[in-house]
């Protein structure tokens, strides 16, 4: 959610095998191309559900894939109303092939930055509340969602910001639970991603079709599989 990396703590560590992450990543490799050249992941979520810890360790596995985060695009007066300026900024460049440049917000400042480039590459992430938002959805190869209940995330994310953030929770809440409730991501996931007390275990979400990577329940450890 947007208070993001402003106010964000260090994560706690924890063990991860990799091999979910890593025979993901290889799977999301093997996808074809949802958006010009690019597969474009979405990882999705309510606030305070792990989506950027697992963003970035996925983007590792993938070899250091770029990830957008959505905390970037969002504004104190725009939470949610940010489709069009994500769609000049970032899908359409990333259609023709070409670098998308998406300029930052500053959450102490309340001010955009100067655009960072955000390259073409095979595979894109694109984490944060929204991100398999209705508009989004048909560039995206896959849609993940960070499957934790609302008032479990967001109580994460209060205790993660601390007191001086609990007006901006209160207000960031209202805003999701309308923005879920007039678009909803959850029934279009592709996967479910449930974090674990080591690791992570992938589901075949409520939006998946049969096919080769959605067989079966994955989960880290020896006996893993698809």
């Amino acid at each position: 959610m947007p208070s993001l990396h402003c106010f964000r703590k260090t994560p706690t560590r924890h063990h991860t095998s990799g091999f979910t992450i890593h025979d993901l990543a290889a799977r999301l490799r093997g996808l074809p191309p949802s958006l010009g050249p690019v597969r474009l992941i979405g990882v999705d979520g309510h606030a305070g559900s792990g989506k950027s810890t697992f963003a970035g360790r996925l983007a590792a596995a993938l070899g250091g894939a770029p990830v957008l985060h959505l905390d970037d695009v969002a504004s104190h007066e725009q939470l949610f109303a940010w489709t069009d300026r994500l769609m000049a900024q970032v899908i359409r460049p990333l259609g023709r092939g070409e670098s998308a440049y998406c300029a930052p917000y500053d959450w102490h400042t309340r001010a955009f930055g100067a655009p960072r480039p955000l390259p073409a590459a095979p595979v894109v992430l694109i984490e944060g509340v929204g991100a398999g938002r209705r508009a989004l959805r048909p560039y995206l190869a896959r849609l993940l969602w960070m499957e934790l209940p609302p008032e479990e995330s967001w109580a994460r994310g209060r205790s993660r910001d601390g007191a001086e953030q609990r007006a901006f929770w209160d207000g960031w809440i209202r805003a999701e639970q309308a923005h879920f409730a007039a678009d909803p991501s959850r029934p279009h996931a592709d996967l479910l991603i449930l974090q674990k007390a080591e690791g992570y275990e992938v589901l075949p979400g409520p939006g998946s079709t049969p096919g080769p990577d959605h067989n079966a329940t994955q989960s880290e450890g020896p006996s893993a599989k698809w």
